[in-house]
């Protein structure tokens, strides 16, 4: 865990985690979409991945070659980066310098790898884990995206429960059961500045355990 965090009004990255199929990406669009005070620049990473349907360049991601992005690692460009089901992800450094020149929160959808470098390289990152209600829904939301065939979905889900592992690292838990509360969570979490970092509570960490648990007993439908 990084030192205590002080109050302080300005901006600072606020980092979003969780398994796949917890709804970071809902909350993230949300957050970027309503009328909050101060505002989010969202941090567009970078990929060696293929697009998806409907997802654009520059937009959902900066989508790169592996030789391009390998250069910019080893050039010192990359704030974070991470192989995540085999391919490679991270964050521009010119990212953190955007939302410092806006005088916004540089808001970060990224797995568990990548926060963990950003809070040590940037001690002011607020990070949130957020988890879904039940086991169940990270399978159904896996599912529904229907991007992955049978083997990279066991892969992403083998990766989930590993990531809910990691939970107790981070600042805060947000449960994402109704959307619209979640979401006012991680502003609500976020207006009150920074705060000293903190491990779960034996309650939150007790949640994430069932999740684990569940997890594994649906893994015959894997």
């Amino acid at each position: 865990m990084n030192p205590a965090k002080s109050g302080s009004d300005s901006p600072f990255p606020v980092i979003l985690s969780g398994p796949s199929g917890a709804g970071k990406t809902t909350i993230r669009d949300r957050l970027l979409a309503e009328a909050r005070s101060p505002g989010f620049l969202f941090s567009v990473s970078m990929t060696t991945r293929a697009p998806r349907p409907r997802e654009r360049d520059g937009v959902d991601y900066r989508f790169v070659s592996r030789s391009r992005f390998e250069t910019l690692v080893d050039s010192g460009a990359m704030l974070e980066y991470a192989t995540v089901h085999g391919e490679r992800y991270g964050t521009p450094r010119d990212n953190l310098d955007r939302a410092r020149e806006a005088g916004a929160h540089l808001l970060l959808d990224i797995d568990v790898q990548g926060a963990r470098q950003v809070w040590e390289a940037v001690a002011e990152a607020l990070s949130v884990f957020i988890v879904p209600p039940t086991a169940e829904r990270i399978v159904r939301q896996l599912r529904a995206r229907g991007s992955e065939n049978p083997e990279q979905l066991r892969r992403r889900l083998t990766n989930a429960r590993s990531e809910l592992t990691a939970a107790a690292e981070f600042d805060r838990l947000v449960v994402n059961d109704r959307i619209e509360e979640a979401v006012d969570e991680v502003s609500a979490l976020v207006a009150k500045g920074l705060v000293p970092r903190r491990r779960l509570g034996a309650a939150e960490w007790r949640y994430v355990k069932r999740i684990i648990g569940e997890l594994d007993a649906l893994r015959p439908m894997w």
